[in-house]
Protein backbone atom coordinates (compact mmCIF):
# COMPACT_ATOMS: atom_id res chain seq x y z
CA UNK A 1 0.00 0.00 0.00
CA UNK A 2 2.53 2.41 1.05
CA UNK A 3 4.26 1.56 -2.64
CA UNK A 4 1.64 2.84 -4.31
CA UNK A 5 0.33 5.81 -2.39
CA UNK A 6 4.49 6.68 -3.75
CA UNK A 7 3.61 6.01 -6.73
CA UNK A 8 0.98 7.96 -7.21
CA UNK A 9 2.23 10.78 -5.31
CA UNK A 10 5.68 10.23 -7.76
CA UNK A 11 3.27 10.90 -10.41
CA UNK A 12 1.37 13.36 -9.87
CA UNK A 13 4.40 15.39 -9.43
CA UNK A 14 5.69 14.37 -12.51
CA UNK A 15 2.52 15.55 -14.11
CA UNK A 16 2.28 18.91 -12.49
CA UNK A 17 6.40 19.42 -14.13
CA UNK A 18 4.70 18.23 -17.55
CA UNK A 19 2.04 21.01 -17.53
CA UNK A 20 4.26 24.01 -16.31
CA UNK A 21 5.07 25.68 -19.61
CA UNK A 22 9.00 26.80 -19.21
CA UNK A 23 9.39 30.60 -18.91
CA UNK A 24 9.35 32.96 -21.86
CA UNK A 25 13.42 33.86 -22.40
CA UNK A 26 14.12 37.25 -21.38
CA UNK A 27 13.10 40.17 -24.17
CA UNK A 28 16.14 41.16 -25.89
CA UNK A 29 15.26 45.29 -25.46
CA UNK A 30 18.39 46.18 -28.00
CA UNK A 31 17.05 44.07 -30.80
CA UNK A 32 15.70 45.67 -33.82
CA UNK A 33 12.82 42.95 -33.23
CA UNK A 34 11.40 44.62 -29.95
CA UNK A 35 8.57 46.84 -30.87
CA UNK A 36 9.80 49.82 -29.18
CA UNK A 37 13.16 50.12 -31.18
CA UNK A 38 11.33 48.95 -34.36
CA UNK A 39 8.86 51.68 -34.51
CA UNK A 40 11.71 54.28 -33.17
CA UNK A 41 14.08 52.58 -36.52
CA UNK A 42 11.06 52.59 -38.77
CA UNK A 43 9.51 55.86 -38.17
CA UNK A 44 13.44 57.58 -38.29
CA UNK A 45 13.61 55.83 -41.66
CA UNK A 46 10.17 57.27 -42.87
CA UNK A 47 11.27 60.77 -41.63
CA UNK A 48 14.59 60.36 -44.14
CA UNK A 49 12.74 59.43 -46.82
CA UNK A 50 10.05 62.03 -46.75
CA UNK A 51 12.04 64.79 -45.75
CA UNK A 52 14.68 63.41 -48.50
CA UNK A 53 11.87 63.27 -51.09
CA UNK A 54 10.97 67.33 -50.46
CA UNK A 55 14.57 67.71 -50.94
CA UNK A 56 14.22 65.49 -54.42
CA UNK A 57 11.34 67.74 -55.37
CA UNK A 58 12.35 71.20 -54.79
CA UNK A 59 16.58 70.37 -56.00
CA UNK A 60 16.50 68.33 -58.50
CA UNK A 61 15.92 68.97 -62.87
CA UNK A 62 15.36 65.23 -63.31
CA UNK A 63 11.24 64.64 -63.92
CA UNK A 64 11.77 61.71 -62.90
CA UNK A 65 13.86 61.90 -59.93
CA UNK A 66 10.86 64.64 -58.52
CA UNK A 67 8.31 62.40 -59.37
CA UNK A 68 10.12 59.56 -57.01
CA UNK A 69 10.73 61.95 -54.28
CA UNK A 70 6.86 62.59 -54.47
CA UNK A 71 6.37 59.15 -54.06
CA UNK A 72 8.56 58.70 -51.64
CA UNK A 73 6.91 61.27 -49.25
CA UNK A 74 3.30 59.82 -50.36
CA UNK A 75 4.65 56.43 -49.03
CA UNK A 76 6.49 57.06 -46.17
CA UNK A 77 3.86 58.98 -44.81
CA UNK A 78 1.59 56.22 -45.27
CA UNK A 79 3.44 53.47 -43.41
CA UNK A 80 4.05 56.04 -40.51
CA UNK A 81 0.79 55.90 -39.96
CA UNK A 82 0.15 52.11 -40.80
CA UNK A 83 2.78 51.65 -37.86
CA UNK A 84 1.36 54.03 -35.55
CA UNK A 85 -2.37 52.31 -35.86
CA UNK A 86 -0.69 49.70 -35.49
CA UNK A 87 1.58 50.19 -32.37
CA UNK A 88 -1.81 51.57 -30.87
CA UNK A 89 -3.64 48.68 -31.53
CA UNK A 90 -1.45 46.35 -29.47
CA UNK A 91 -1.49 48.66 -26.61
CA UNK A 92 1.71 50.17 -27.53
CA UNK A 93 2.35 54.36 -27.38
CA UNK A 94 5.05 54.70 -30.21
CA UNK A 95 7.10 57.16 -30.23
CA UNK A 96 7.17 60.42 -32.01
CA UNK A 97 8.84 59.98 -35.18
CA UNK A 98 12.57 61.66 -35.12
CA UNK A 99 15.18 60.90 -37.46
CA UNK A 100 18.01 58.94 -35.32
CA UNK A 101 21.53 59.90 -35.98
CA UNK A 102 22.53 57.20 -39.00
CA UNK A 103 19.69 58.95 -41.20
CA UNK A 104 20.40 62.64 -39.83
CA UNK A 105 24.23 61.21 -41.58
CA UNK A 106 22.10 60.11 -44.77
CA UNK A 107 20.34 63.67 -45.11
CA UNK A 108 23.47 65.47 -44.33
CA UNK A 109 24.88 63.59 -47.39
CA UNK A 110 22.17 63.96 -49.88
CA UNK A 111 22.15 68.29 -48.90
CA UNK A 112 25.43 68.69 -49.18
CA UNK A 113 26.42 66.80 -52.67
CA UNK A 114 28.66 69.08 -54.76
CA UNK A 115 27.01 71.06 -57.08
CA UNK A 116 25.47 69.53 -60.69
CA UNK A 117 25.93 65.57 -58.83
CA UNK A 118 22.41 65.77 -56.75
CA UNK A 119 20.32 63.16 -58.94
CA UNK A 120 23.80 60.95 -58.32
CA UNK A 121 23.96 60.89 -54.88
CA UNK A 122 20.58 61.09 -54.01
CA UNK A 123 19.76 57.84 -55.66
CA UNK A 124 23.03 56.47 -54.26
CA UNK A 125 22.43 56.94 -50.80
CA UNK A 126 18.48 56.15 -50.80
CA UNK A 127 19.69 52.69 -52.89
CA UNK A 128 21.55 52.52 -49.21
CA UNK A 129 18.82 53.81 -47.29
CA UNK A 130 15.97 51.58 -49.09
CA UNK A 131 17.96 48.74 -49.13
CA UNK A 132 18.25 48.99 -45.23
CA UNK A 133 14.88 49.65 -44.29
CA UNK A 134 13.69 46.90 -46.78
CA UNK A 135 16.31 44.11 -44.14
CA UNK A 136 14.53 46.36 -40.95
CA UNK A 137 10.61 45.38 -42.20
CA UNK A 138 11.40 42.02 -43.76
CA UNK A 139 12.94 41.13 -40.46
CA UNK A 140 10.52 42.45 -38.03
CA UNK A 141 7.75 40.53 -40.53
CA UNK A 142 9.16 37.25 -39.70
CA UNK A 143 10.40 37.83 -36.12
CA UNK A 144 8.66 40.79 -34.73
CA UNK A 145 7.41 40.13 -31.42
CA UNK A 146 4.21 42.20 -31.90
CA UNK A 147 1.76 40.84 -34.36
CA UNK A 148 -0.13 43.36 -35.10
CA UNK A 149 3.16 45.30 -35.91
CA UNK A 150 4.15 42.11 -37.78
CA UNK A 151 0.71 42.73 -39.92
CA UNK A 152 2.01 46.46 -40.78
CA UNK A 153 5.56 45.28 -41.80
CA UNK A 154 4.29 42.50 -43.77
CA UNK A 155 2.33 45.11 -46.00
CA UNK A 156 5.21 47.76 -45.76
CA UNK A 157 7.80 45.42 -47.30
CA UNK A 158 6.50 45.35 -51.07
CA UNK A 159 6.27 49.37 -51.05
CA UNK A 160 10.31 49.92 -50.26
CA UNK A 161 11.11 47.19 -52.62
CA UNK A 162 8.96 48.81 -55.38
CA UNK A 163 11.10 51.61 -54.13
CA UNK A 164 14.45 50.28 -54.25
CA UNK A 165 13.90 48.75 -57.32
CA UNK A 166 13.08 52.30 -59.18
CA UNK A 167 15.80 53.47 -57.81
CA UNK A 168 18.23 51.22 -59.15
CA UNK A 169 16.90 51.44 -62.43
CA UNK A 170 16.55 55.28 -62.14
CA UNK A 171 19.26 56.82 -64.97
CA UNK A 172 21.05 59.80 -63.79
CA UNK A 173 23.89 61.03 -65.97
CA UNK A 174 26.85 62.55 -64.31
CA UNK A 175 27.15 65.92 -64.62
CA UNK A 176 29.42 66.54 -68.25
CA UNK A 177 33.37 67.14 -67.92
CA UNK A 178 34.16 71.02 -67.42
CA UNK A 179 34.89 72.87 -70.66
CA UNK A 180 38.84 72.98 -71.67
CA UNK A 181 40.05 76.55 -70.24
CA UNK A 182 40.46 78.55 -73.86
CA UNK A 183 43.61 78.66 -75.59
CA UNK A 184 44.77 82.41 -76.44
CA UNK A 185 46.94 82.70 -79.76
CA UNK A 186 48.99 85.60 -79.92
CA UNK A 187 48.04 88.00 -82.62
CA UNK A 188 49.72 88.24 -85.80
CA UNK A 189 52.63 91.01 -85.90
CA UNK A 190 52.52 92.73 -89.01
CA UNK A 191 54.57 91.26 -91.07
CA UNK A 192 54.02 87.76 -89.67
CA UNK A 193 51.88 85.13 -90.84
CA UNK A 194 49.21 84.16 -88.13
Amino acid sequence: MRFIVVALAATTLLAGCASNTPPEPPVDTSSPMYAPNYLSTAGSSDQFEVQSGQLAQSMSQNPALRSIGQMLVTDHTNSTQQLMAAAQSAGITPPPPALLPQHAALLQQIQSAPSGQFEMVFRDVQIQAHQQALALHQGYANAGDTPALRAAATNIVPVVQNHLNMLQSLSVAPPPPAPPPPTYQQPSRPGERG
